[in-house]
Parts: C-alpha cells; structure tokens; sequence
C-alpha cells in the first residue's frame, strides 16, 4: 500500500468487556510486524487501555535493548487543542495503516472515527448479551426482530461516508470465541449473527479467545508475536497466534508485498 491513501481500521463498540482494546493493539502490532508503517490512536482519554499497553511495549523495549515490531501511537484529548482530524490527518501523513480505538460509549469522537473508517471492526462475545448490541432478539425463537439503535449508526455513517467521500465501509463484527460456552448457545448465536449480516450489511470472522494470556501480557506490553520474550510457551499461546494470524489475514487488507518494506518504530 505504499504510496497509496492510508487505510483506516475503526474498532468500535458501545460495550465493555468485548477485547475492543486488546484486539486493537494487536492488530497494530501484527501490521506492523509485516512490513507496514503503523499509526495507532486511542481516542479513550481516560481508560486509554491501547495507550498504556503500547506505552508497556515501549518500556520493555527500552528495558531490554530487544527492537519488537511497533507502531507509531498518540492519545486524542481535546483539551490540548488539537482537533481529531487535524490529528488523525498527521498521524496518517507517512503510514499504511492507522488503527482507530474508541472509547466502550456512544461519543462524538466515536462517531467521526466512524466515518473515517475503511475497515470498521465490533468485536463481540458470543452471547445474546453481546448479541443485542446489533439486534433484538426473539426470546422463544431467537429471530432477530430488528436491528438495533448501533446498527442503525452504522448504517447512518456509512451512508454519509459514501455520500460525502464515495468510499464504502467494510463492516466486520469479530466473534470472540469464549472457552466454556454451550454448543447450542453458539450455534444459536451463529444463527442470528448469519441473519442480521444479510439484513444490515456486515462480515463475521473469528476474533481472539484465551484472555488470560492476553491480560498476563498486558504489564509488559507484549503480544502473541513475541513468544521469544514471554518465555514460558505452551500451546494454549500457539493456538492463541494463529487465531490472531487468522483474524488479520480476515480483515482482508491489500497484500502484504504491497506495503512499504520496513515497520516504522517509535513510541508516544
């Protein structure tokens, strides 16, 4: 993607707990890994997860002198003055790719991350708790009876990026996969997420389970791509990189041959 308009990768989702942050940070890391130059913002002035998990990266790095793939990265906070155009117009000057995180809220910094996203990721839980964020659902049949008040938002800023740019939105809902849930259940949920896809317009890919190893990485600012530092390797992480790997290669981004040769590396 040298050379070309960077691509913009919004997640977004008005519920805690779904790995909104953690997938984020991720995926910034993983991009930056292959080859391309990634800017990551955090527009969650006040939890600012993604900005103290990278500003964890940046320590370790420093700490042990060992160079880990790393994205540029910034926190948005509308008290210093800068706008969030101006400032997500800087960070995408020299880059690939800039990976968006929005606060777990409807805000109006949310929403305008909306519109600048090409690719626009919910991650979600597998659960009809997660579910209803999109769509209500029948409790005795489990149909969907209509979409909800976020699909509706989404719907309503993808119609205004194509009016106002031209540029459609490509909507991914990541189901999380959770460890101990009933087969029914998912099959369920699986159900009703197929039906809501068609009636709203979104894609569905598998997202990140063992979120243990994700919370037990987080001090030291490390990810899946770095199993030579976490040092105590079982397969649980193994199979936790290829769900990673799996979830990028779902994003469908332009080819990796594509983008600029080298990562860049700097801290916020």
């Amino acid at each position: 993607m040298a050379g070309a308009a960077p691509h913009f990768i919004t997640f977004a989702n008005e519920k805690g707990g779904t790995g909104k942050s953690t997938t984020a940070v991720h995926s910034a890391v993983a991009l930056a890994a292959a080859g391309r130059r990634v800017a990551a913002i955090d527009l969650d002035t006040r939890q600012r997860t993604l900005g103290r998990y990278l500003d964890n990266r940046a320590e370790t790095i420093k700490r042990t002198g060992i160079s880990l793939p790393m994205p540029i990265y910034e926190t948005f906070d509308p008290a210093k003055g800068e706008d969030l155009d101006t400032q997500l117009d800087r960070l995408a000057a020299n880059v690939d790719v800039v990976v968006i995180d929005t606060p777990g809220r409807d805000d109006v910094y949310a929403r305008a991350a909306m519109l600048r996203a090409d690719i626009l990721v919910t991650p979600i839980n597998d659960s009809f708790v997660d579910l209803d964020l999109i769509g209500e659902v029948d409790p005795e049949t489990y149909k969907v009876r209509r979409p909800s008040f976020y699909a509706e938002l989404v719907w309503n800023s993808r119609t205004q990026r194509a009016k106002t740019t031209g540029a459609s939105v490509d909507w991914v809902v990541l189901r999380n996969r959770l460890q101990h849930i009933e087969a029914r259940n998912m099959r369920r949920v699986g159900t009703a997420l197929d039906e809501l896809s068609r009636r709203v317009g979104f894609r569905v890919i598998p997202g990140l389970g063992e979120r243990v190893i994700y919370r037990e990485l987080f001090p030291k600012g490390l990810t899946l791509l770095d199993l030579a530092q976490i040092g105590d390797v079982g397969l649980s992480h193994i199979a936790a990189r290829q769900e990673l790997r799996e979830m990028i290669a779902g994003f469908g981004l332009p080819a990796e041959e594509e983008a600029a040769p080298k990562p860049r590396a700097a801290t916020g």
